[in-house]
């Protein structure tokens, strides 16, 4: 069984936003250790966590015009989600077991790629993620263009053209 452990590797300077992936490291974990009988509670738990946790990160995209494609990992991934708390519902633990194995890997590569390419971005163009808004004086600044922003290069710094 995949396991997913929080650790240094997976924060990317924003405290908001790790301190929301730990939470998503921690309900993952309740998920997938969760007895039968409270699969579908923990399940449900993570899932309204996830809406929240890619709601917020939408809304930073948003106010700095971030490229959709990150966005539209997100409504992939609620889609998955949503699906398989349907079968679960009706007694299909198949795809829910599934996904528990590749959540691990999904995360680590989303967290290290395109949301470390957000934070790095948010925090260029002077966005502060706590009061959700620009810095006095930072307001204007330099705007993502296109998925390739998604990746950081060797001396960190985004891949935007």
């Amino acid at each position: 069984m995949s396991s997913l452990e929080w650790s240094e590797k997976l924060e990317n300077g924003l405290a908001r936003m790790d301190d929301t992936h730990r939470e998503f490291v921690e309900l993952y974990t309740a998920v997938a250790s969760a007895a039968p009988e409270n699969f579908l509670a923990a399940y449900d738990a993570f899932v309204a966590h996830t809406e929240a946790h890619f709601a917020q990160e939408n809304r930073w995209m948003e106010a700095v015009d971030f490229p959709g494609c990150h966005r539209a990992e997100h409504e992939r991934v609620l889609a998955v989600l949503h699906d398989v708390r349907k079968r679960v519902a009706n007694g299909d633990m198949f795809f829910a077991r599934r996904l528990i194995q590749e959540l691990p890997a999904w995360f680590e590569n989303h967290t290290n790629g395109m949301d470390a390419a957000l934070a790095f971005h948010l925090n260029s163009v002077g966005y502060d993620v706590e009061a959700e808004g620009f810095v006095p004086g930072e307001e204007g600044g330099e705007k993502a263009a296109g998925c390739a922003c998604a990746t950081l290069t060797a001396d960190n710094k985004t891949a935007c053209a």
